[in-house]
């Protein structure tokens, strides 16, 4: 699933296209891709005709367009979702499921989906901050975070610090991909307790997802297969720079100890066995 430095990458694209213009159509192809907009297709597409794009803003993996009616699109990409400009021309993606045409009959905004987890939906008054959304916690790339409150709020749980990095309502935008890869700059293995972190170890790990959040949206996100693309269809290409992820049994470029991998949450961990040690287990 995409995550911060992928869907920032396609925020800042969709800017570009498609802030100040006006929406001419909002034709949906395929009715689960707005399965979250309750009233139906009619509805979306009616309320949308004629509304101007004042902007495209983010929230975590959300992505949200704020119209001059006041209300909002809100867009998850989910696995395989890409918001694509295209020519007014341009053949038929073989996965399109909405398509936004403009008033000014330039390139059309089109919302492709290979596996449907992802959609769209209209946000009634949700221009400023649709409220579908507002549970999920501000972003380490947001000027608004606080430091103080979420070093506070994580070392007051009593969870292992990989499973609060991908928890949204602490801090969002953090997936798989990322987090290994800030743990593994931090030298610290997922499954150390976060009521055990120090403050300066949980500001040094901090600095290291910014950090890593800041080179992927500079690289474009991180593309392993052709679902991820920005809005031009161009992949991106941090892959090249991960120090953990995927790199299962290649040497680790700080030690040179094999990268090992281990099963998380129905999914897969990598880190280094030497950098980054289990802790140990308490006495019993």
């Amino acid at each position: 699933m995409p995550e911060l430095p992928e869907v920032e990458t396609v925020r800042m694209g969709l800017a570009k296209w498609v802030t100040g213009r006006t929406i001419a159509t909002a034709e949906v192809r395929h009715p689960r891709a707005i399965r979250r907009h309750l009233p139906g297709d009619a509805h979306f597409s009616d309320v949308l005709a004629g509304r101007t794009v004042l902007d495209v803003s983010r929230r975590g993996k959300y992505l949200w367009l704020p119209l001059d009616s006041g209300d909002a699109i809100i867009a998850h990409l989910g696995m395989s979702g890409q918001l694509l400009m295209q020519p007014a021309d341009a053949e038929d993606e073989k996965h399109l499921r909405v398509r936004f045409t403009f008033t000014d009959g330039g390139p059309q905004l089109r919302f492709v989906d290979q596996r449907t987890f992802g959609g769209l939906s209209v946000s009634e008054g949700g221009a400023e901050l649709p409220g579908e959304i507002s549970h999920i916690a501000r972003d380490p790339m947001d000027s608004l975070f606080d430091d103080e409150a979420f070093s506070a709020r994580l070392r007051g749980r009593h969870t292992e610090i990989k499973r609060a990095l991908l928890d949204q309502s602490l801090i969002s935008g953090v997936g798989n991909i990322y987090a290994d890869e800030a743990l593994w700059r931090a030298k610290l293995h997922g499954t150390r307790p976060t009521d055990k972190l120090t403050r300066p170890a949980v500001t040094r790990l901090l600095g290291h997802v910014r950090d890593v959040l800041a080179e992927a949206i500079v690289a474009g996100g991180t593309s392993f297969d052709e679902l991820y693309v920005n809005v031009n269809g161009e992949s991106g290409y941090f892959d090249r720079s991960l120090n953990a992820y995927g790199r299962e049994g290649e040497p680790c470029r700080r030690c040179g100890a094999p990268i090992r991998r281990e099963s998380f949450m129905n999914r897969s961990s990598f880190s280094c066995p030497r950098c980054q040690p289990r802790p140990r287990l308490p006495h019993a």
